[in-house]
């Protein structure tokens, strides 16, 4: 039992990870607005990259997008942290 929540959380953040990782893609190729995986992945991942573009907006100058870079990192600290927290308390 102990284990199974240890994976589920870990499945958890490794979904996480990987939409962020396809919404990065998707932002390179200009996908179909309308396709219900697309606007599943943006659905998603625009709260986590949200408050990531207010910290560092997009310049006129540089066409890149940080937001996600600082969202992995983060992302890494708070898993990081909950396992951090949770495995003392299951074991």
């Amino acid at each position: 039992m102990r284990y199974a929540v240890i994976q589920l959380v870990d499945l958890i953040f490794t979904i996480i990870y990987w939409l962020l990782v396809a919404r990065v893609f998707l932002s390179w190729i200009n996908p179909d607005p309308y396709n219900s995986l697309v606007r599943f992945i943006y659905r998603f991942t625009e709260p986590i990259l949200a408050p990531f573009r207010r910290l560092v907006p997009p310049s006129p100058g540089m066409p890149i997008d940080f937001s996600p870079i600082l969202a992995f990192f983060a992302l890494w600290i708070v898993k990081r942290l909950v396992f951090a927290i949770m495995i003392p308390l299951l074991f």
